[in-house]
């Protein structure tokens, strides 16, 4: 039994480390960094800056194998079995507007659907809406029960021969359940439609492989996995990338120019255009090695759900906390939302980070989903772990939290 009393890791975190006041239960919407990611970055700076791809000459040559490995490191994270179907992106929404954007065209038409959840985080919304309407296609929401169960009867409904694309969340950034990814690419693959994930939310608390999911694209940030911000990543089965135009167009993505047209690069450098955040990731691989080598997924795994189990039952011990999502602690996927009761999350937020707790209060991307819950005012609170969380960092913020309740309600 993992004891979350004793925190090993978080001397491994700068700003944890030298900042013992704070309580930071954000990490769903971006990780710490642990000291080995920072020193990479820096170690890049200082020992290969050059663009990579751009010259022969021997740090541009060092650069540029820092981020093939970089690209094979985290194909071998995913399970992809290639990695020159791994294109690096700023985070999760690029490469979801770029599947948006340039694989939809190829699949898309008038009177077809797109399937996606009423939980997806608006980045893994937004750029359906905007494919669907300019393919004059129709948007289907899927609506899972109220404790985020997504039925095989509500899959059966909502996918079917009209269905040319199903995009969804691994784990939803709200609830902290895990949806069933594997169940949605069948069912939209059966009637010859393509599934895409985000999984900004999975990769950094469990193992993801790609095949297994029944993914054709699959999408993460950096930032969110322990890595600098400005970093992410899209995979896609390499037949359906290499029909895809690209998005951006400029440098380094060309094989060549002429005065009146071009022909692109391959796959990934045809997505890759300008010069990529090198240095960013070059430290990404450091974070990647850190979380699934250092500390490991199992380890991840049994520390996580111990100190989502407590928090859980430690909020449920208040009357004035209304929880949201699944009534088991084990379906959190670290991320537990909640509300104070009669109390605006934002002023909950307020008064905890008076005292040094970090926690997102607001509509989280995901007002659809709000907005189907009934959530009033459309925000709620957002506290999520991550495994360099301890037990005080939960009771700072049960403590907070009934301060929180008298200044607005007394303490009787």
């Amino acid at each position: 039994m993992v004891d979350i009393r004793q925190n090993p890791y978080r001397a491994d975190f700068p700003l944890l480390a030298g900042h013992p006041e704070i309580a930071f239960l954000d990490s769903a919407a971006t990780a710490q960094r642990p000291a080995c990611a920072l020193d990479a970055q820096r170690r890049f700076y200082e020992t290969m800056n050059a663009n990579p791809l751009r010259g022969l000459y021997s740090l541009s040559v060092a650069a540029t194998s820092a981020i093939a490995d970089v690209r094979a490191q985290v194909a071998a994270l995913i399970g992809a079995p290639d990695a020159r179907d791994v294109v690096f992106t700023r985070n999760t929404s690029e490469s979801l507007n770029l599947v948006a954007k340039s694989f939809s065209p190829t699949v898309l038409g008038p009177g077809d659907e797109v399937a996606i959840t009423v939980m997806e985080h608006h980045s893994n919304l937004i750029p359906w809406q905007q494919a669907a309407r300019a393919a004059g296609a129709r948007l289907v929401y899927l609506y899972p029960e109220k404790d985020g169960t997504l039925t095989d009867a509500e899959i059966a409904a909502k996918v079917g021969p009209r269905t040319k694309i199903a995009a969804c969340a691994h784990v939803s950034n709200v609830m902290g359940c895990e949806l069933p990814v594997r169940r949605l690419a069948d069912a939209v693959h059966a009637h010859g439609g393509y599934l895409v994930v985000d999984a900004a939310q999975s990769v950094p608390h469990m193992p993801v492989d790609v095949a297994e999911l029944g993914a054709d694209f699959l999408a993460f940030s950096g930032h969110k996995a322990l890595g600098p911000m400005g970093v992410g990543v899209l995979w896609g089965k390499h037949e359906l990338l290499d029909a895809m135009e690209p998005m951006l167009t400029g440098g380094e993505m060309i094989d060549s120019v002429r005065e009146q047209d071009a022909t692109w690069a391959p796959v990934p450098e045809k997505f890759e255009a300008g010069t990529q955040d090198a240095a960013g990731i070059y430290a990404t691989g450091a974070a990647l090695a850190y979380l699934t080598e250092t500390v490991g997924y199992a380890a991840v795994a049994e520390r996580e759900a111990a100190l989502v189990a407590y928090a859980w039952g430690r909020l449920g011990e208040l009357g004035f906390v209304d929880l949201i999502g699944p009534a088991e602690a084990s379906r959190h996927h670290g991320v537990i939302s909640f509300n104070v009761r009669g109390v605006h999350p934002h002023d909950v937020a307020s008064i905890l980070d008076a005292s040094g707790v970090c926690i997102r209060a607001g509509h989280h991307c995901a007002q659809p989903l709000l907005a189907w819950l009934g959530v009033e005012n459309l925000a709620c609170c957002r506290a999520s772990l991550a495994f360099y969380n301890d037990k005080s960092d939960v009771d700072r913020l049960v403590d907070g939290l009934t301060q929180v309740w008298g200044i607005f309600h007394g303490n009787d």
